[in-house]
């Protein structure tokens, strides 16, 4: 059963899908998360889109939930509009493109409704770097998962994944201030300084490349490695 099935049944996952200029691929990523065999709540968010992902949306306005912001935000700012609206037990972000399977979402999720885990992450990592990644983006992501080693004693393989699922009330307790792709290190630091373990679990991965609409750059990593080293120390977002 599916939460789409019936809307007064207890929902088991929120989805929360940033999108920006998707239309190739918005309409097939909404259909897998239907069909997941979960109880399943859908928010996408049209960060600003100007082609025709209005319209494919449009199409499934009475089995998800969809917000708009007029201009583009961010990463950060689309999945905290979000997450207001977010009633599952837990919350996954899924990217709008197709390098992530949805399919993958009920294992990633699984742990966290078993009680057994509060923080879960799809590692794209566990067989060594995949092939077709750019190696700016294979260099960032090594020196990332270093740096959460360093900085916190802790190792994972795959820091800036997107496949990040939590608990909802933990995630809420976050108070997050993430405007862009500093959401990855963000959500990392706060839960790892709250004394969480993050579960690891394997995952498939189909790089997307620049040229078919791929928006995070290597660039970016300047602001991931300040987010983790800032977060480390800054504690003030406990107090709010």
């Amino acid at each position: 059963m599916r939460a789409q099935d019936d809307p007064s049944a207890p929902i088991d996952v929120t989805v929360i899908v940033p999108a920006l200029n998707e239309e190739d691929t918005i309409g097939e990523v909404v259909e897998r998360l239907l069909g997941l065999p979960l109880r399943t709540q859908i928010i996408v968010v049209n960060d600003g889109s100007t082609d025709g992902t209005s319209e494919v949306l449009e199409q499934f306005r009475d089995r998800i939930v969809v917000l708009r912001n007029p201009q583009p935000a961010g990463k950060g700012s689309a999945i905290r509009s979000a997450l207001p609206h977010a009633a599952g037990r837990a919350v996954i972000i899924q990217d709008a493109d197709l390098e992530y399977a949805p399919e993958e979402i009920p294992k990633l999720v699984e742990p966290i409704l078993q009680g057994q885990a509060d923080v879960v992450y799809g590692t794209r990592f566990h067989r060594g770097l995949p092939p077709g990644m750019a190696l700016p983006n294979k260099i960032v992501n090594l020196l990332l998962a270093w740096a959460v080693r360093l900085l916190f004693w802790r190792r994972i393989t795959d820091e800036a994944t997107c496949y990040k699922a939590f608990r909802r009330d933990l995630l809420l307790s976050m108070n997050l201030s993430c405007r862009r792709f500093e959401f990855c290190p963000e959500v990392t630091a706060k839960a790892l300084v709250l004394g969480h373990r993050i579960l690891e679990i394997p995952i498939r991965y189909e790089p997307r490349s620049k040229e078919h609409g791929k928006k995070i750059r290597w660039t970016d990593a300047p602001a991931a490695f300040w987010t983790l080293l800032r977060f480390r120390f800054d504690r003030s977002w406990r107090k709010r």
